[in-house]
């Protein structure tokens, strides 16, 4: 039944699930996509596809990749697009048996490559750019022995041309400790590591969501990330997929978002915080109306208490805001209904008690262990800390990933074994209470060692967020742990000027020295956008603005003078090219250099200019474009990449 998932369906896989759908409603209506041509002007226009042609695709789709050698335990990297093309694809290669290698192109090009490197994928699917990235870039593809180009206009067709002569199988028997599908994390504190997602913790994540937000009448949804319409596809709902870049969420246009909802009667979403609030201030501003919006469910980073307020005034009364606690390891871990958060804990990030997360989700069990850094082998009876007490947060359950894809020191540091059960270590620091909700107080690698004792980064956070000229705040450290000097970083509202900041920082010193959790931070800076992950467009990337802030206030991290010796050289550059009617041009070497110098100073450095707006994107300094490619010319590579290629502005 739509929107549910009975004790049956929860033993099938979410390829046979699908299956089941199609053959019992086949017109019912399974995707709302944007048509591939789009007019000029006007709102997007949509095309819809059947669960019954939907199941036919796939089944399609699936003989054509048993035809290119693509079949159960292949390792296949994709790269395509977002949309219903994807979700096809990952359900054909489940009904195959196969195993997609989901790897996200935000998180740069080079990170990405090696993903794929180490994973050894042994076949790759992706539109044509993304096949001369494989020819440009061989060895990342190295076990590649199928490739399948989609044109962007044909889409799947000649995919599933390929299959039309050979016989369409039933989906692929999987037991619960195959692999289902390998996704990385965001790669925001450390490395990206390939998560192993087994048929057996798809099935968990599947049934966490349903028994935790829907309702058998929620019927249709809005995808903006597309595990959840694989989700929405097993349990029967009709998924609606945006005109968006699922890349960068917090880009998403509100008004196409907004039309789209009333447009086909959305009663479901699951979106990132970043993409919540313009929506939100959209439908505040215009007065528009989502009658048809009854769930939300947010995650990728935590839900303020005014990003549910503002929720709740715009939806009907009768809908339910959840904040969802997860990772890619885990998902859900723990959920939080707004009526409830707003009742009581919402006062507790300003009182330094960190972010209310609320209770496990059905299937998962979280306990709080003892704060370490180095590995913790097997469970044992004193390794739990009290209740109330902050530690390390762990989770076991279905929906919980046994292990990394070959990489056994990720096993070691994120694993503990418990005779047949295995618990993972989030890397999360935080709370228990009485009521058994769940308190987040930051991530373990990103607390501030002080000689006083740790900060906490959400639970500091918390308290200086209250000001209500501030948008958000991040606390970092610089300095060797222990010792480390605790900073806070302010990124304030939009109608707070830079004239308002001395009275900002009163304000804030105020309130940090008013709570004995905070009243050891003496360092605030302002910063015109904070740096965030490319797939949440949420999470702060600390490591960057530690760096940032170690060189405001200490100017250790400025050019030493190696660096400005070597920015020397393209200003010679420079001046050796303006002296041009000087030169004795009948002299051949010094007319070669000429041409050379020319060619490294004017073709070279403008061939950096692309990389240099994405690492200012990346780092947020708030200079202008323009400001940037200028310096590019001008100084090259000198200027914005730090000598051993580690960005000025980045932690050590």
């Amino acid at each position: 039944m739509s929107g549910t998932v009975t004790g049956t369906t929860r033993n099938a896989s979410l390829a046979e699930l699908l299956a089941r759908h199609a053959a019992r409603t086949p017109g019912r209506t399974a995707v709302v996509h944007p048509a591939r041509r789009q007019g000029s002007s006007g709102p997007p226009a949509y095309t819809s596809v059947g669960y019954g042609d939907f199941a036919a695709r796939v089944t399609a789709c699936a003989a054509g990749l048993r035809a290119r050698g693509i079949g159960r335990g292949t390792r296949t990297a994709l790269l395509v697009t977002p949309g219903a093309d994807l979700l096809v694809l990952v359900f054909a290669l489940m009904h195959t048996g196969a195993v997609p290698v989901v790897v996200d192109p935000g998180m740069g090009l080079g990170r990405m490559l090696d993903c794929i490197r180490r994973v050894g994928v042994q076949a790759f699917i992706g539109v044509p750019s993304a096949h001369l990235l494989r020819r440009l870039r061989p060895r990342a593809f190295a076990g590649v022995k199928s490739v399948i180009t989609l044109p962007r206009e044909d889409g799947l067709g000649e995919l599933a041309a390929l299959g039309a002569g050979r016989p369409h199988l039933p989906p692929q028997a999987s037991g619960p400790d195959d692999i289902a599908l390998i996704g990385y994390t965001t790669g925001s504190t450390g490395p990206a590591k390939p998560v192993e997602i087994t048929v057996g913790m798809l099935r968990g994540m599947a049934h966490g969501v349903e028994a935790g937000h829907f309702t058998a009448d929620m019927t249709s949804t809005l995808v903006t990330m597309p595990l959840m319409g694989v989700f929405d596809l097993a349990a029967g709902r009709t998924v609606v997929v945006p005109r968006m870049n699922m890349g960068r969420v917090g880009a998403a246009d509100p008004v196409v978002l907004t039309d789209a909802i009333r447009r086909f009667g959305v009663n479901a979403m699951f979106a990132s915080p970043a993409l919540l609030g313009p929506l939100s201030a959209h439908l505040a501003e215009t007065g528009a109306r989502v009658p048809s919006l009854r769930l939300i469910v947010s995650g990728g980073a935590p839900v303020s208490p005014g990003l549910m307020s503002a929720l709740r005034a715009v939806l009907p009364h009768d809908a339910d805001v959840f904040s969802t606690y997860g990772s890619t390891e885990a998902l859900p871990m723990a959920l939080v209904e707004s009526r409830e958060a707003l009742a009581g804990p919402a006062d507790g990030p300003a009182a330094a008690l960190g972010v209310c997360v609320g209770r496990p989700a059905p299937g998962a069990t979280v306990r709080t262990i003892e704060v370490s850094d180095g590995p913790v082998p097997f469970w044992t009876p004193g390794l739990p800390v009290a209740e109330g007490e902050i530690g390390e947060i762990v989770v076991s359950g279905q929906a919980v990933s046994p292990r990394y894809f070959r990489s056994p020191g990720a096993d070691a540091a994120h694993k503990i074994q418990d005779g047949g059960r295995r618990w993972h270590r989030t890397g999360d620091v935080g709370w228990i209470d009485g009521e058994g909700r769940i308190w987040f107080c930051g991530r373990k690698s990103h607390r501030v060692r002080t000689a006083n004792g740790d900060l906490h980064t959400v639970r500091c956070e918390g308290v200086f967020n209250a000001h209500p000229q501030v948008r958000r705040t991040a606390l970092v450290g610089f300095g060797p742990h222990g010792e480390q000097r605790p900073v806070l970083c302010v990124e304030l509202e939009a109608d707070a000027g830079p004239g308002h900041w001395p009275r900002i920082e009163r304000e804030l010193r105020a309130l940090g020295a008013g709570n004995p959790v905070t009243k050891g931070i003496d360092d605030f800076l302002p910063h015109p956008a904070f740096p965030v992950d490319i797939r949440h467009n949420a999470k702060i990337r600390r490591e960057l603005l530690a760096g940032w802030a170690e060189d405001r206030l200490t100017g250790s991290r400025r050019p030493a003078a190696a660096d400005r010796a070597l920015r020397a050289v393209p200003l010679l550059g420079w001046a050796y090219l303006a002296a041009w009617p000087l030169l004795p041009w009948d002299h051949v070497a010094l007319t070669a250099l000429w041409w050379i110098d020319a060619f490294l100073s004017v073709v070279v450095h403008a061939l950096q200019i692309p990389s240099a707006l994405r690492m200012e994107q990346e780092l947020a300094t708030g200079r202008r474009p323009w400001a940037t490619a200028a310096l590019t010319m001008l100084f090259g590579a000198t200027w914005w990449r730090r000598r051993g290629g580690r960005p000025k502005g980045a932690a050590a």
